[in-house]
């Protein structure tokens, strides 16, 4: 059986030959690489071997060094990019950890049954790898630019230097032209045919990219809405009201913001926007353009205009470039006029993988094994609003499904898209109801079930129910930590017992600031600051955090972007018992630090600011400090930190 890349041509002779399936020539080929590279010692590499040979089950030598801690995947994917090496992508996905054997061998009998079908089409259509990392590793070996065209700004002018035939028949799309030339999105990159004629229209320094056919023939299709829609369709033939609020809107979009403020003053109208957690100021309106401003909001999200004494709601799906955003809307009514505030709720780029939250090792481990892979029970991730609960829910999510498991949400609203499952988007002005879904979810024969929060004792009850009817269930909740989201659930009359019967896991989670690394310097904790965080002087002096003096790449904020810490509870007999027995949250909390390996949030933090990543400030800000912390090394230990 062999196996056909994921593009068409040309073949490398090591590509072509072989049966297309993992074994020692490509183990053994990569950790080559990686000892050449000074990644991988001899020594290492023969333990990680030894090792192998004595595991009874197919682990690949890759894992088991990574493991081990002699490599980790960055590093291994640096190195494919730096050499390139001929190698299968089927073969190179197996030994990644990212395909199994049976999973590659059922990908090639299909590619059987669709001749001319890429691997990695068929690989990412089922769902047996994530798209990003298919057409990641692809691009590592053939030294392409891995992108999404479906999430990329389209740029009208370069666009409109080819006709939209040319694209369509050879399955490429202009992206964007910067200092190293014209980036364009294939479907096929190593088809020679299709590169030259990209060339031919955009000169000869086109970067090429690859993409999925999916992907690209969405990002096709807006491109030639967007050619076709009238030239008189700009801002400049609008009123200035509605072109002010489009700009605001969409310099949020382009800041990456998550929520826009209008804010009634007693003489002006205050614009800011939520960026990295943190509010920033975007511009002032004086007061007659404000209630102008707010009744076209109005009218855009379908709310009454001539109502100025209630509060109210609506919904907004502003077209871009980029494609549709779905922005909720919410109208405050305050002294000084109207509040309104816009959340762009899928303003947030792509879903991210589950190693790509920003789980310490250890915690990912356990998360991956104990949690995600047991085969019934509830998986609950809880935090106040905005603190990346959804992000990990989605990439849980999508780290479940498989060609093998029936996936059915119930949310409000859906904020990602994931081919493969059922989503369900609460609308109750038709009567779709969270009670009213929830009721008809168990008659759809799911394997998992999501609800996207937990509501009320309904909702509760629900989940509890599902999960001793053996179905596994993921939510979300609104708690300040994990072993809150356990007390919360006996507040709501759910019994003990049954909540110690099924809960899984309580993932805890923040997201802090993280530190610009332009402008980064160390900042050794005084005495003072230590105390803060509950460490005695004598015990960590010397703790060196990071902190940014401020720059332009930041906004002179000293932040840029933002990291998530984690808690994870994984509750095992001890815990469940101290649940039964309904004991405090404190001595749950030590039954779980003490037996089940939990790291609180503020521990979680602290070694995510010894390693240069947050600051001082944002743990004090941000994390619930409960208990005194461990010392750091013994943190690192147990969160599978590298000294």
């Amino acid at each position: 059986m062999h196996e056909r890349e994921a593009v068409s041509e040309p073949r490398e002779p090591a590509a072509a030959a072989g049966d297309g399936l993992p074994g020692g020539g490509v183990a053994s080929h990569l950790a080559a690489l990686l000892v050449d590279a000074g990644l991988l010692t001899p020594e290492q590499l023969r333990h990680g071997q030894r090792v192998q040979s004595k595991v009874s089950s197919t682990r690949t030598l890759l894992s088991i060094l990574t493991e081990l801690r002699y490599v980790d995947m960055p590093a291994i994917r640096r190195t494919l990019r730096t050499n390139r090496p001929a190698l299968p992508l089927g073969a190179v996905l197996v030994e990644l950890g990212y395909l199994t054997e049976p999973q590659l061998k059922l990908a090639l009998a299909l590619q059987q049954e669709r001749p001319g079908t890429p691997l990695g089409e068929i690989l990412s259509e089922h769902n047996f790898v994530q798209s990003g990392d298919v057409f990641g590793v692809l691009a590592d070996l053939r030294g392409l630019i891995a992108v999404e065209p479906e999430q990329a700004a389209l740029d009208i002018e370069l666009l409109r230097q080819a006709p939209m035939r040319q694209y369509r028949s050879h399955t490429f799309l202009p992206l964007r032209r910067d200092l190293e030339g014209v980036l364009i999105a294939f479907a096929d990159p190593l088809n020679r045919a299709h590169v030259e004629t990209a060339r031919h229209l955009f000169g000869s320094d086109v970067q090429v990219g690859v993409a999925s056919r999916k992907s690209l023939a969405i990002a096709l299709d807006r491109a030639e809405k967007l050619l076709a829609a009238p030239a008189s369709g700009g801002a400049g033939d609008e009123s200035p009201i509605v072109a002010a609020v489009h700009d605001i809107i969409n310099s949020a979009l382009e800041q990456q913001a998550s929520d826009i403020h209008f804010e009634p003053l007693r003489d002006r109208m205050r614009i800011r926007f939520r960026q990295d957690g943190a509010m920033t100021a975007h511009r002032e309106v004086p007061p007659d353009m404000a209630q102008a401003m707010v009744s076209r909001i109005k009218v855009m999200a379908g709310a009454d205009i001539a109502e100025r004494r209630r509060h109210q709601d609506g919904r907004i799906l502003f077209e871009t470039r980029r494609g549709t955003v779905d922005i909720r809307v919410s109208i405050y009514v305050s002294i000084h006029g109207e509040k309104v505030v816009l959340r762009l709720l899928n303003n947030r780029g792509a879903l991210l993988g589950i190693r790509d939250i920003g789980m310490s090792q250890r915690m990912l481990e356990y998360l991956e094994n104990d949690v995600l892979d047991a085969p019934s029970g509830v998986v609950i991730i809880t935090g106040p609003t905005g603190s990346g609960k959804t992000t990990t829910l989605y990439a849980s999510v999508n780290h479940l499904n498989d060609a093998d498991t029936s996936i059915i949400t119930a949310e409000d609203p859906v904020e990602y898209v994931i081919d493969g499952i059922s989503q369900c988007s609460i609308n109750p002005k038709i009567n779709l109801s969270y009670e009213e879904t929830l009721k008809h979810i168990m008659r759809q024969d799911p394997d998992v079930i999501v609800i996207g929060e937990i509501r009320d004792q309904f909702s509760a009850e629900v989940a509890i129910n599902a999960a001793l009817t053996g179905h596994k269930v993921l939510t979300t909740f609104h708690t300040e930590d994990s072993i809150g989201g356990l007390v919360r659930l006996m507040n709501m009359n759910i019994e003990a017992f049954l909540i110690s019967s099924t809960v899984i896991s309580v993932i805890a989670q923040r997201l802090l600031r993280r530190v610009c690394g332009h402008c980064a310097e160390d900042h050794v904790l005084t005495p003072h600051e230590l105390r803060r965080l509950g460490y005695a002087a004598a015990d960590a002096a010397g703790l060196t955090f990071r902190r940014g003096t401020g720059c332009p790449h930041c906004r002179h904020t000293g932040y840029r972007g933002r990291v998530a810490v984690f808690e994870l509870l994984v509750l095992n007999e001890r815990v469940r018992d101290a649940v039964i027995a309904r004991k405090t949250s404190f001595e749950i909390r030590r039954i779980s630090t003490e037996t089940s390996g939990l790291v609180t949030l503020l521990e979680d933090g602290i070694a995510k600011a010894a390693d240069g990543d947050t600051t001082f400030e944002e743990i004090i800000r941000e994390l619930p400090r409960l208990s005194a912390p461990r010392p750091l090394a013994e943190l690192r230990r147990l969160l599978g930190v590298k000294e």
